[in-house]
């Protein structure tokens, strides 16, 4: 396994410090994502753009947790599951809604679960979706901006996910609580 550091603001390379700055202003700590990331500054940065921008979205607090936490559980982030459920209080999201992404089960509502079972088509897909689930997204009440959007979405959480799984990032102690494992 390659050990990957925890920067803060004395280790990172220098393209990264004020970015570590800047999240743990924002965040009160530095979130052990961007420790992580920021070995490659360039990642830190797209990936702290991507995530303004997909905020920034059309979406609402609960279609944005429906998308992050969709991708998440798919790539089984040990990571990105338990901070976004966390993220998900402080947004104040239904715990039902984020039980549900958890676990796989059925969401309280028909649109929100449109929005996930489109997520996924994209994410499993590669983007290669059919017309039939394209249609179905939008008969959900989902525009044509919404499926550029979560490919936006699809982007921020694989440079999350992935760096997650390859330097096996330590879950934040705020969110320990949220502990999450795949179910098989």
């Amino acid at each position: 396994m390659t050990d990957f550091p925890l920067h803060d603001e004395a280790t990172a390379p220098e393209a990264s410090k004020a970015m570590l700055a800047e999240s743990k202003k924002q965040n009160g700590m530095i979130p052990g994502l961007h420790a992580t990331m920021a070995e490659a500054p360039g990642l830190l940065a797209s990936y702290r753009y991507a995530h303004e921008q997909f905020v920034n979205s059309s979406f609402d607090k609960e279609e944005l947790t429906v998308v992050w936490q969709s991708l998440n559980v798919e790539h089984a982030c040990h990571y990105c599951v338990p901070a976004h459920t966390g993220i998900a209080k402080a947004m104040k999201v239904d715990d039902a809604i984020n039980d549900a992404l958890r676990n796989e089960t059925p969401l309280p509502s028909a649109h929100l679960e449109a929005l996930r079972s489109f997520t996924l088509s994209v994410v499993r897909n590669r983007g290669n979706v059919d017309d039939a689930t394209v249609q179905t997204f939008l008969d959900a009440g989902f525009t044509k901006r919404q499926i550029l959007e979560v490919v936006l979405g699809v982007a921020q959480k694989v440079m999350s996910n992935y760096t997650n799984h390859l330097a096996q990032t330590p879950v934040d102690k705020p969110f320990q609580k949220f502990e999450w494992q795949k179910v098989a």
